[in-house]
């Protein structure tokens, strides 16, 4: 079947927990589909005490639900299993039921030190659909093209363990853009592209949000020293909502995860 042979034929795969299930695995590329049955070779885990620990005593019998990490999913029975090679029968293939129903995605300036890590690790916790990092003006970090690239490297995988650990059924991709203009362009397409400003006083995000119904969310925040006054007028130009997170002022790494939990509260996620 090529819709299943396509499904879990991608690098990081997962075979997650869903229900009563107590058995998860990642699986390779290594993968082959045939009619409604798949042949796979990966790592099988179970959650023993709060915790995945690798095991290989998956007995014939035994349900899982493969997840291809892009919001797909199959729940299948083992047929057989033998020295990580596992043979899995398609019972039901569908959506993923783990996935926020409203897609926000995390715009943030390149910050100093490994703080993107974090927002990445912890965006994908709460269900953000992509992160993206761009430069602005005030921003001290500015890797070059190589170092970039092996940073978005080490920026996915921590996205995909993180996808793993919460039991996401999609990976959120991370994604680098060249510029401000880029990050804004991107965002805009939303139908709500929320910016935060220290300085924005009159609307709140509760006011931001409640304007009009919604699917897709960007939302925007500066670097270490914020955005400054031009790039904000620029942002309202490209149709942004200037908004802001209170009368705290919130560290450039706090600010995109308050943003995000708080929409994941208004589209009832919480």
């Amino acid at each position: 079947m090529t819709k299943i042979k396509r499904l879990v034929a991608v690098a990081l795969a997962l075979l997650m927990i869903l229900g009563s299930f107590s058995t998860v695995a990642f699986a390779s590329n290594k993968t082959r589909g045939n009619g409604t049955t798949l042949s796979i070779s990966t790592k099988i885990f179970r959650l023993v005490n709060g915790n995945w620990v690798e095991t290989e005593k998956v007995k014939a019998g035994e349900e899982v639900m493969v997840c291809d990490g892009r919001g797909n999913e199959c729940l299948c029975c083992v047929e057989t299993a033998e020295s990580g090679q596992y043979v899995l029968s398609v019972v039901k293939r569908g959506i993923s039921e783990t996935e926020a129903g409203v897609r926000v995605s995390v715009y943030m300036a390149l910050p100093k030190a490994d703080k993107l890590e974090h927002v990445i690790q912890k965006a994908t916790e709460l269900g953000a659909f992509e992160i993206v990092a761009f430069p602005s003006a005030r921003c001290v970090s500015k890797p070059d093209e190589k170092s970039l690239k092996k940073k978005l490297e080490r920026w996915q995988k921590i996205a995909a363990s993180a996808a793993e650990q919460s039991g996401r059924g999609r990976i959120p991709e991370v994604l680098t853009l060249p510029s401000y203009q880029a990050a804004l362009e991107r965002a805009a397409k939303a139908d709500k592209a929320l910016l935060f400003y220290e300085n924005e006083q009159a609307t709140t995000l509760k006011m931001a949000l409640s304007h009009s119904s919604y699917t897709t969310v960007s939302l925007l925040t500066g670097p270490e020293g914020g955005l400054e006054q031009r790039e904000v007028e620029l942002a309202q130009q490209s149709g942004f909502h200037i908004c802001t997170l209170g009368s705290r002022i919130l560290r450039c790494e706090t600010a995109p995860l308050c943003a995000l939990s708080a929409v994941m509260y208004a589209a009832g996620e919480f």
